[in-house]
């Protein structure tokens, strides 16, 4: 087993190779999943994505701000079963406040830069997840980084 900085690295690792997850969000007890572009605070406990307004993913998130975000670094071949790494970060999302835009949109833009139009788009949420936990599974070992709860 991994000590807890040798696991803060592989998380790391993993979330500067990989610019898309899975975010799950919920609402009336039914699960819904995208794919979206996220960026990571050096810390680990902040991921960051912008959306529309108007998507399913941001009225679920602020009708419940549990949600889940899964990293990964599985590339669709055999091999994946016994390298394959997952990483979900479970949190609570809110959208950011305006006057933190700049900081976020800095972070955002400095892994996508390509993607410079699309947050200036009308109606765009910068949305933030404060991570409480990771749980980083291997195919046969699961292990779980805590953090404080992010009031």
């Amino acid at each position: 087993m991994k000590n807890m900085t040798g696991l803060i690295k592989e998380v790391k690792r993993l979330c500067a190779s990989q610019r898309l997850c899975v975010l799950a969000t919920q609402s009336e007890g039914r699960p819904y999943s995208n794919l979206v572009a996220f960026a990571e605070t050096d810390e680990l406990q902040s991921l960051i994505f912008v959306t529309n307004r108007n998507t399913q993913k941001y009225t679920n998130s602020i009708s419940n701000n549990k949600v889940a975000m899964m990293i990964d670094s599985r590339t669709n071949q055999p091999s994946d079963f016994n390298t394959a790494l997952a990483v979900t970060a479970l949190g609570t999302v809110e959208e950011v406040a305006e006057s933190e835009h700049d900081v976020i949109l800095s972070i955002y833009l400095s892994k996508h830069p390509y993607l410079a139009e699309f947050v200036k788009m009308p109606d765009q949420a910068f949305m933030r997840v404060k991570v409480t936990e990771y749980v980083i599974a291997h195919f046969d070992r699961v292990q779980v980084i805590h953090f404080d709860d992010p009031k």
